[in-house]
């Protein structure tokens, strides 16, 4: 069963915006959620994209700190993110999902997808992480 926010602190984003982190290790699934409220909206009402920018950083970041294995959260850093905005969503609950999708010792690679409450493709993106120690 995956558990919600594990051993690692809250961060200071996390707390700003309210999203939420659910880690499965057993797969290496990384979910990171959030009920759209007014102030997370642009002056279109939609998702603001720095916002969707975020979660997918922080999913597939989080799926990269598995990635590395071990009994902690390994820390990462982005080396790089591409994100790519396909549709707005203006209300309800959005969830990113991060994915290991390679690497090394010090380098990973991770994607992850943004979907509405309808499973709807909002946004996605592929990153590069490097482990910290």
């Amino acid at each position: 069963m995956p558990s919600q926010q594990p051993e690692f602190p809250i961060s200071g984003a996390q707390e700003l915006i309210g999203y939420e982190v659910d880690l499965d290790r057993a797969s290496g699934r990384a979910e990171v959620s959030l009920e759209i409220a007014p102030q997370h909206l642009n002056r279109n009402a939609s998702l603001h994209g720095g916002i969707l920018a975020m979660m997918l950083d922080s999913a597939a970041g989080f799926a990269a700190s598995l990635g590395f294995g071990g009994d902690t959260l390994a820390q990462v850093v982005t080396v790089s993110l591409s994100t790519q905005f396909i549709a707005p969503v203006h209300d309800g609950r959005v969830v990113a999902r991060g994915t290991l999708s390679g690497g090394g010792r010090k380098i990973i690679h991770a994607d992850a997808v943004l979907h509405d409450a309808e499973g709807r493709l909002i946004a996605k993106a592929s990153g590069t992480f490097k482990r910290v120690t």
